[in-house]
């Protein structure tokens, strides 16, 4: 779909002008689908971006709080940073290529010429003082160094844009284990109450038992159901340390040393979900998205290359100059008779290189084409995975839907075998049975409370998200 007009973007100019293209931002896509458009509570707004903090939809001040802690702390945030600084230094300093260069020169020496610099002719040893400036300048006729610039200037902003989606990927990871943590912390509570009943259970049953009125197979059934109930909360305490850690790491914190590492933070009943969902369209998509715009930047700069290689295969023209005082004594150093000076030009061809100038260009020509691909690539991704994660939101609220429903039906399962069992209708068993679908209807449901948090602040990151310059 975007092969023709990324191509055409990036080479139409390729013979716009002998030293190189100039640079056409690949067109916009005009989908404004990404597939057709779910229904479900959740209400998407088409054509709208998320607002640059993007996290503020849930409406959570623990989040807001651990997001500006990953923004002040994060080592990979800071990485990215000094990055950009490194890029718009070598910006700087490829930017003044382009005027003249102007050396402050100066010396003293004694000197003895012979007859290899002045024949027959004979001159007694001499001092010498000298101090003047030199000037050199490359004329930029075929454009070679405004393009090395531009390949520059493309360069630091893909390493903004790769700044920005560092920032990206880092509040979506601190939202991910935020709501990992928040959820598993209500599947352990969950599990506790249940370990809780099997121990009443256990009680209850044993001094049943004592009494004869159950047997001890049904005594020995509520302990083996404790002690399974009691394998699932290590596992679930293990999740809940590693999303603790993880979200110490994010926060530039060691697991150890992390203040908030042993907070109980709020109850999953306390989040609440945005119930409206802006999405950018597919055209707007392309302008804003970091990973869409760092591919962009490097066409860029393999466009701009190009040029540079072109500029190669030309003569390069050099104009030099050189003014100063000379003289043997210092005290003639500024007489207007020591003045010296000189102008000259220069020219460099190429003549014979074994073919390497044309192959340099011929593979700057070809890096374009990779570009230009991994631009296509880029955007179709971006695409695939919005389109996924608007068909998780719908799929989402139908597990969601799903657990609910099995949730109310085995509490009621439960409450009516307690009563069986109570009247002497049922044995303890069939209690144990209705407890265990309670709790793993109970766990379920947290599971899909937790993806439908998670997703939505994917789809948030996929449709834009934010970015720290503002954009």
């Amino acid at each position: 779909m975007f092969r023709s007009l990324v191509t055409a973007g990036a080479m139409v100019a390729l013979s716009a002008c002998a030293v190189g293209p100039d640079f056409k931002r690949p067109d916009a896509p005009t989908a404004s689908r990404y597939v057709a458009a779910p229904d479900q509570t959740q209400r998407f707004i088409y054509g709208e971006t998320p607002p640059n903090e993007w996290w503020t939809l849930f409406q959570n001040d623990e989040l807001n709080r651990l997001m500006q802690q990953a923004k002040e702390n994060n080592f990979t945030l800071a990485a990215a940073r000094a990055s950009l600084a490194q890029a718009e230094e070598l910006l700087a300093a490829r930017s003044g290529t382009r005027l003249p260069k102007v050396d402050l020169t100066g010396g003293a020496g004694r000197q003895q010429l012979g007859a290899q610099s002045l024949g027959n002719f004979h001159l007694p040893t001499f001092t010498y003082y000298a101090i003047g400036a030199d000037v050199r300048y490359t004329l930029d006729y075929t454009g070679g160094i405004a393009r090395s610039i531009e390949q520059q200037r493309a360069l630091t902003e893909y390493y903004q844009h790769e700044l920005d989606a560092a920032w990206l990927s880092l509040t979506g990871n601190v939202a991910v284990q935020y709501f990992t943590i928040v959820f598993t912390q209500a599947q352990i509570q969950a599990l506790e109450d249940l370990l809780a009943e099997d121990r009443t259970n256990v009680d209850l049953v044993s001094r049943a038992q004592q009494a004869g009125m159950v047997t001890k197979v049904d005594e020995l059934s509520a302990r083996a159901q404790l002690a399974q109930d009691a394998t699932l909360l290590p596992p679930l305490r293990q999740q809940l340390d590693t999303a603790r850690h993880a979200l110490a790491v994010l926060l530039g914190k060691a697991p150890g040393e992390w203040a908030d590492a042993k907070t109980q933070f709020a109850s999953a009943s306390d989040l609440r979900l945005p119930e409206q969902l802006p999405v950018s369209l597919p055209s707007e998509l392309v302008r804003h998205r970091p990973d869409i715009l760092s591919a962009e930047s490097q066409l860029h700069a393999a466009t701009a290359a190009v040029g540079v290689a072109t500029a190669n295969l030309y003569p390069q023209i050099t104009l030099s100059g050189n003014v100063g005082q000379q003289a043997t004594t210092t005290g003639h150093l500024f007489d207007a008779s020591s003045l010296a000076w000189g102008i000259i030009s220069g020219i460099t061809a190429p003549l014979f290189d074994g073919g390497t100038l044309r192959a340099e260009r011929r593979a700057a020509l070809q890096a374009v084409q990779v570009s230009a691909a991994n631009y296509q690539q880029t955007v179709l991704q971006s695409f695939g995975q919005v389109a996924n994660l608007l068909q998780a939101a719908r799929h989402d609220e139908e597990l969601l839907l799903s657990q609910t429903e099995a949730m109310e039906t085995a509490r009621s399962s439960v409450d009516l075998a307690r009563r069986s069992y109570s009247a002497g209708n049922t044995g303890v068993l069939t209690v144990l049975v209705a407890e265990r679908q309670s709790l793993q209807a109970r766990l379920g449901l947290l599971d899909a409370q937790s993806k439908r948090f998670v997703n939505t602040a994917q789809l948030l990151l996929a449709v834009g998200g934010s970015s720290l310059s503002g954009g």
